[in-house]
């Protein structure tokens, strides 16, 4: 069985060409025959919950996700940094299932930690701070009973401030902290995580203890060309642009 997966497309109606790369990707492995699809964040721009699809725009890129999962392919999603407000009635009108972070999927060839990434920019600590607050359900319910246009006000004044942040961030405190990364690898079996969120697509040789070796694979974004990566037997291809790297797991 293949499974592919991707992050970080931030959809928004606004950039046509970005949608129109993600319904291409979506019918070329759909032709491929790929039975499996994992979106491990940040699908969407940005989300204000599942009753404001239409208020954003987004409520196309639903009915590509619905066509999709209606061939039989099985998406599953996961919550990013921006859309954790991706809910039950997304679920339903698209035909995914929305799946937990680390979320660990078994096949033949390996154990494989999935997460967005963002949990592993622990150096962040800026950030850090707000995922713990937006990420309870106390902040969820409350937010989520303002009406659709002020929290489209709120959510503009932290995208801001988030870009802002980035601009004057140095750049590897954006990046995941190696200690976070060996940390939730010793709380599982896995040797292989996958997430995106740092738009650092490659593949990272980690050493755990001395005896064990680990990998990391990145993905990248979508802002110039579809980043994807894709498990097939025992290799996974990561792909980014016109580059490509891959890891065999029998080695």
């Amino acid at each position: 069985m293949s499974i592919a997966f991707i992050s970080d497309l931030h959809l928004t109606p606004d950039q046509s060409a970005l949608g129109d790369r993600f319904n291409d990707y979506l019918n070329d492995i759909a032709l491929l025959g790929i039975q499996k699809l994992f979106i491990l964040g940040d699908l969407f721009e940005y989300w204000l919950g599942d009753d404001a699809s239409e208020h954003l725009g987004q409520s196309d890129y639903e009915r590509i996700l619905k066509d999709t999962s209606n061939t039989g392919m099985a998406i599953s999603v996961l919550h990013g940094n921006r859309d954790f407000l991706l809910g039950s009635e997304f679920s339903r009108r698209t035909g995914c299932t929305l799946i937990k972070e680390p979320f660990l999927l078994e096949t033949q060839a390996c154990k494989a930690l999935l997460l967005h990434g963002d949990s592993l920019c622990t150096d962040d600590v800026e950030h850090q701070a707000f995922r713990k607050v937006v990420r309870t359900q106390d902040w969820q319910l409350n937010f989520l009973r303002k009406p659709i246009k002020e929290r489209d006000k709120v959510a503009q004044t932290v995208r801001y401030r988030s870009e802002y942040g980035k601009s004057i961030k140095p750049l590897e405190i954006m990046d995941v902290n190696q200690s976070a990364v060996v940390d939730e690898f010793n709380q599982t079996s896995a040797r292989v995580m996958i997430h995106g969120h740092t738009h650092r697509p490659g593949i990272h040789r980690i050493e755990l203890n001395g005896r064990d070796t680990a990998y990391r694979v990145v993905l990248g974004d979508w802002a110039n060309a579809p980043s994807a990566a894709l498990l097939n037997n025992n290799l996974i291809t990561l792909f980014y642009g016109e580059q490509r790297e891959e890891l065999d797991l029998t080695q």
